[in-house]
């Protein structure tokens, strides 16, 4: 039997030290964490997974009782004391690790979703956000469904029937919404990668201002094939220009951006919200020929190795889906695999090509994944390049007021290669 909960007693289904599982960006149960965060004795030996996505769901964890633990697959600016005395605990997953994780390792007591209102024939659909709901679902005891009046339904994403959610609770919460700025740098560095992308090619793109930048560069291709763990309103200029395949079904486990996205997003028949088990299964990745991913950095050294997380010496975000993808497109036949950043920080702050990655940071993607660095100075083509050939590449590339110190490090670097 389905139960329906006011907003007021949601708190309630919790039980103390077993597993909640809230999924993140334009899926996030908002109205679930604003009663779960209205009193910090709601969350006492709270047990949270979570998939918060840094720059779209804020998570502050002053909100939760001292005895709460959260799990998230992202870290994020201000979590960093929360991790150190073990209330946060960050998960170094790519999607399609977490999505194995969940599978195999975790036992969910609460799932707790946001769906569409019931159709005719009594199906919820989970709109523009799937991601690890289809897995989380068989590892779930209990099911708690939103029916938010704002989640659009998605007739290509998963629905589910009404009468298959152990409690229901009746909202209506505005989408999260994403809309990063587009600035000179990310043109230029757009302009850059459009030209390394073959017409007809399948393509992963991730969030951000190059992304945003790179699908107005791509408006005069045709047929491009969107795959990709998010989409975000790039979609619809690409649409509008007449620059994807109408026949293929473009695929993300997210669409996330504007409140224009989830409207016009009911017009597009061929756009499909499937779960991360599907997006970033490595044999459907490798099938997609051919394949390229694009995926930024916020730092990357003269062997090729590449830092997504890590800035100024603290975490702020996870390896998402980029491992998945940059290793599948340099598989896959035909692929290529790109890695854009500026290069660097501003004015008088120093360079994002460094000698070495720093001593605090990490290494997201290998040099072995990645076929071409770009910034907004040009192309470095790794692919089929010797260490040496590789490192002057790169160096060629970065902000001028650093490439003679760059030449210098690697000079000494090669002493001992």
């Amino acid at each position: 039997m389905t139960l329906s909960v006011a907003v007021a007693d949601l708190p309630g289904l919790i039980e103390p030290g077993k597993w909640v599982f809230v999924p993140g960006s334009s899926g996030a149960p908002q109205a679930f964490m604003e009663a779960l965060q209205s009193s910090q004795e709601n969350s006492r030996d709270l047990r949270l997974l979570t998939t918060y996505v840094p720059g779209i769901n804020a998570l502050d964890m002053t909100r939760f009782h001292s005895s709460a633990q959260i799990t998230g697959l992202f870290m994020q600016p201000g979590l960093g004391e929360a991790q150190r005395d073990g209330r946060y605990r960050h998960l170094p997953l790519s999607y399609a690790g977490f999505n194995r994780h969940l599978a195999d390792a975790v036992d969910i007591d609460l799932l707790v979703i946001q769906v569409s209102p019931a159709n005719s024939h009594g199906q919820c659909s989970l709109g523009p956000a799937v991601e690890f709901v289809s897995t989380a679902l068989r590892k779930s005891r209990r099911t708690l469904a939103l029916i938010n009046r704002q989640t659009p339904y998605l007739e290509n994403s998963l629905s589910l029937s009404y009468t298959s959610f152990d409690y229901v609770c009746e909202v209506d919460t505005p989408l999260p919404t994403y809309a990063p700025d587009c600035n000179p740098d990310a043109l230029a560095i757009a302009r850059h990668i459009a030209p390394l992308i073959p017409n007809g090619s399948a393509l992963q793109l991730g969030l951000g201002k190059v992304p945003t930048a790179l699908s107005k560069s791509l408006c005069n291709h045709q047929g491009l094939r969107l795959y990709s763990g998010m989409l975000s309103d790039g979609f619809l200029e690409l649409a509008k220009a007449g620059a994807l395949d109408e026949k293929f079904a473009h695929t993300a486990c997210v669409l996330v951006g504007s409140q224009s996205l989830y409207e016009k997003s009911l017009d597009w028949p061929n756009l499909t919200v499937r779960g991360c088990e599907t997006t970033h299964d490595p044999r459907t990745l490798l099938a997609l020929t051919p394949f390229v991913s694009v995926n930024s950095a916020l730092e990357v050294d003269l062997f090729g190795q590449c830092n997504l997380e890590h800035a100024n010496g603290r975490c702020i975000s996870g390896a998402g889906g980029a491992p998945d993808f940059a290793r599948a497109a340099k598989l896959s036949a035909q692929g290529v695999s790109i890695v854009a950043l500026n290069a660097s920080l501003g004015t008088g702050r120093g360079s994002r090509i460094v000698p070495r990655l720093s001593s605090n940071a990490v290494t997201t993607l290998t040099r072995v994944d990645v076929d071409y660095l770009v910034t907004e100075h040009g192309v470095a083509s790794l692919a089929g390049a010797s260490v040496h050939e590789r490192a002057h590449a790169i160096i060629s590339i970065a902000a001028p007021e650093f490439r003679t110190e760059l030449s210098q490090a690697w000079a000494s670097i090669a002493e001992h290669l």
